[in-house]
């Protein structure tokens, strides 16, 4: 009798152990499910910048990617030579720049429109800030709520791209993107860094589609339409 106690336990203590590594394989499955899908949904509304001449849409928005030493980094450079690339076709008459204002030592739209003006010949009425774009969910919350914006061009590179889409998307925008690689050589490290920080951010992006947090700020609406002077807090 104590034998087949003993090989009783054994035996729910093995049962206990394949489901907890059944369990384990499926939830492992779920964030590659949601990133297949999240690729699946938006790769059908990527243009090339020659197929944007055939949209007409409310502006060009482009995201935020860092500053360093007062100049946008080589990856933020590259979406903003990009964007006045795809504004250029004639799809629109605004740039959107998008990115982290959220304190005075750290500016990434003013910078950003700086550059587009210094390097890119793009006209500073044109370019509205948004100064509360603080992640890529952010943006298109507020590119919806607080600049009126209805339908969009995004531009970033591609693998941020789908991520992108997808949350304008889904957040009621019609939302098309253009990649923005091609500028620069990225070393193989950084590339690996940005693939699996943004295998996790897509997830966390599905979440907040379904249940659509308000993004940290608001605030007063500010036409798309306005010249880029609306969105000016200081001499550009």
């Amino acid at each position: 009798m104590e034998f087949k106690r003993v090989k009783n336990k054994e035996n729910k203590l093995k049962k206990f152990i394949s489901f907890i590594i059944v369990m384990g394989i499926i939830l492992a499955q779920i964030p590659i499910l949601i990133n297949a899908y999240v690729y699946e949904y938006a790769n059908r509304y990527v243009l090339t910048v020659e197929e944007t001449k055939n949209y007409n849409v409310d502006c060009v928005l482009v995201l935020g990617a860092g500053v360093r030493d007062g100049a946008p980094t080589h990856i933020l450079q590259e979406r903003i030579f990009k964007s006045v690339e795809v504004f250029n076709t004639g799809c629109t008459n605004r740039i959107l720049m998008s990115g982290d204002h959220g304190r005075e030592d750290y500016d990434e739209v003013n910078t950003m429109k700086q550059f587009a003006i210094d390097e890119a010949g793009a006209v500073a009425t044109n370019i509205l800030m948004d100064h509360a774009g603080f992640s890529t969910y952010e943006s298109m919350y507020r590119a919806r709520e607080i600049f009126e914006v209805e339908s969009l061009i995004i531009v970033t590179q591609e693998y941020h791209l789908y991520r992108a889409i997808y949350d304008a998307r889904k957040l009621g925008l019609e939302a098309y993107g253009v990649c923005a690689d091609g500028y620069y050589n990225f070393a193989l490290t950084k590339e690996l860094y940005n693939d699996s920080r943004e295998f996790l951010a897509r997830v966390k992006d599905f979440i907040w589609c379904i249940i659509k947090p308000e993004p940290t700020y608001l605030g007063e609406v500010i036409p798309i339409s306005s010249p880029g002077e609306a969105t000016d807090d200081k001499n550009v």
